[in-house]
């Protein structure tokens, strides 16, 4: 246990927890969570909002041992809640298993990814919590729990959480066979072009991202294709005849491998190598879902107020999610696109910037993202989910008490 405060990845939110607790093991763990009068668990601290906060006690899941139990009967892995991505899937690719999906940053928690919602971009892909199968929590009293989705009517609520109903020990994923990819990045596509053929960029690999800075009216566009599979040979732009960094002006060394050179889909989903310090480093993020149908107006809108936005940007990234069943995940019950802003890390500059986007996309259908910075309030935010009711019953089934909730979570389920 220290008194000693944290602070995120980003710097922007010191934590402010009375005691830290960094558990070795499971049973550790659970006592710490049995004692506590308010617990928050913290995974790699990725978040750039106050969705981990809290006065009480804050639990660091990093000193649990790893684990990674593969199942190759039922295609499914068991990890330690505290595992990053780069780590769980290093240990598939080397047993001949895959993820059908990851995000740009392998850095970060499988537990803390899939409980904000976070997710990579596809098609076809949904968000990185709709491949958990089942995940164990520990409760109030530091029982632990299990939910399953092919036995439990409240699975669908308990996986993106937010944190609320528990401290995640571990979690099972759904895994395939492992798979190579290659990618390559088209430069110089006109915005306009991209938004009058979104359905042809987007289609045109089997994860697609698209960069802009909003001013210039370009996008540079990364297209992830699995080998050996046939796929629509879109080519706007002109193809990168070296390796980019998706900031321009960044060295791209941190970047995963271009070029169209095969390799593990582990190596080529991610943007960023984990072993490299990701994205610009010193930087704010921000992030909303709409739904796909909505992109053309949604890209409209930001491009409209460009010269705001471009001051205080290091890069944007426009990617599509497929809907899921999860309530409070940001893509739940339509496909998504998302825009995503990484800021400079000026947080006077980029607020007010913050909400004027938020005043033109949030009449869109945005919602966004729980680990991100957002200037809506909080019952403006929870309106949009449509299981948002059924999400607090089950809450305030399992944590009467309220042991897990913190002021993110107050504000957005304010207790009757």
């Amino acid at each position: 246990m220290t008194r000693e405060r944290l602070g995120n990845w980003a710097g922007n939110v010191v934590y402010g927890a009375a005691r830290t607790y960094r558990p070795e093991s499971v049973d550790e763990l659970r006592r710490v969570v049995a004692r506590s009068k308010q617990v928050r668990a913290l995974g790699s601290g990725h978040s750039f909002s106050r969705v981990a906060d809290t006065t009480g006690d804050l639990v660091l899941l990093d000193g649990l041992p790893p684990m990674v139990e593969i199942d190759t009967a039922r295609s499914s892995v068991t990890v330690g809640a505290g595992m990053r991505y780069a780590d769980v899937a290093a240990e598939l690719h080397r047993n001949g298993f895959a993820l059908a999906n990851m995000a740009s940053l392998p850095h970060i928690s499988v537990a803390g990814s899939c409980a904000t919602g976070t997710h990579g971009s596809g098609d076809g892909l949904r968000c990185l919590a709709a491949s958990v199968t089942a995940l164990e929590l520990a409760g109030p009293e530091g029982d632990l729990f299990e939910l399953r989705r092919d036995t439990d009517d409240a699975f669908p609520g308990a996986v993106v959480s937010l944190g609320a109903l528990g401290v995640v020990t571990r979690l099972t994923l759904d895994v395939e066979p492992a798979f190579e990819m290659e990618q390559r990045v088209r430069l110089e596509v006109p915005l306009d072009d991209l938004a009058a053929r979104f359905d042809e960029v987007f289609g045109a690999a089997y994860s697609v991202s698209a960069f802009t800075d909003w001013r210039s009216g370009e996008a540079r566009v990364w297209l992830k294709r699995r080998t050996g599979r046939p796929e629509p040979a879109w080519a706007g732009g002109r193809e990168a005849p070296g390796p980019e960094h998706p900031v321009p002006g960044m060295a791209p060394a941190s970047c995963t491998v271009q070029l169209g050179i095969p390799g593990p889909w582990h190596e080529r989903l991610p943007h960023f190598r984990p072993q490299m310090t990701p994205s610009a480093g010193d930087e704010l993020q921000s992030e909303w879902f709409l739904p796909r149908d909505a992109a053309p107006a949604a890209l409209a809108a930001v491009r409209a107020i460009a010269g705001r936005v471009a001051p205080v940007l290091h890069i944007s990234e426009i990617r599509t999610v497929r809907g899921d069943d999860l309530w409070l995940s940001p893509a739940y019950g339509r496909d998504t696109v998302t825009l995503h802003f990484t800021w400079r890390n000026d947080p006077g500059g980029v607020l007010p910037v913050v909400a004027e986007l938020e005043k033109r996309l949030v009449p869109l259908g945005a919602r966004p993202h729980w680990g991100k910075i957002a200037t809506m309030p909080a019952a403006e935010i929870i309106a949009r989910y449509e299981r948002a009711g059924d999400f607090a019953r089950l809450a305030s089934k399992i944590d009467p008490a309220g042991k897990f909730r913190n002021a993110f979570l107050a504000a957005l389920f304010p207790l009757e």
